[in-house]
């Protein structure tokens, strides 16, 4: 058989009712990370980290001002990080004026707020291409999946650091 250096879309796509993967620890894995190089692409043109983003996040959406014990255990909640890194991330965005020290109260500065805004509106549309298009029975499907994969890793987190 020879090829003529174009392709037939048709022959070479996989058939309409082959069977999805099933979800496993990789496929969730890769999923996340793939979606967090495009945050982390983005983050980095803003120079920003995720770590950064994702402290940032909590104090922005707060219902009120946050000690920094109180932030340390949000970020700590997403990330599972080691809290003396969290508390090295909040430094950075004090020394960044990303946010400032209110009292004993962390807050979020207007440049902080400007950043946050600023990757959140460049990601929205790559989000939207991402997400676009996945029928809502099968986003409801892989948002019980995920919750249960997290209830049940931090359970077992929380068993190896007790």
């Amino acid at each position: 058989m020879t090829t003529t250096g174009s392709t037939n879309a048709a022959s070479t796509a996989a058939p309409a009712s082959a069977p999805a993967p099933a979800a496993t620890a990789r496929e969730l894995g890769l999923a996340h990370y793939a979606a967090r190089g495009v945050l982390e692409y983005v983050l980095a043109r803003h120079g920003a980290t995720f770590a950064q983003q994702i402290a940032l996040r909590a104090a922005i959406n707060a219902d009120a001002p946050q000690t920094p014990d109180e932030l340390v255990a949000q970020v700590q909640g997403s990330l599972k990080a080691d809290p003396a890194g969290i508390r090295a991330v909040l430094d950075e965005l004090l020394a960044k004026e990303l946010l400032v020290a209110d009292g004993e109260h962390l807050r979020p500065t207007e440049a902080g707020r400007e950043l946050f805004a600023a990757v959140a509106a460049e990601t929205a549309p790559i989000s939207a291409r991402v997400w676009g298009g996945i029928p809502a029975e099968d986003l409801a499907a892989a948002g019980r999946v995920l919750a249960l994969v997290t209830e049940r890793a931090d359970a077992e987190l929380a068993a190896l650091t007790a």
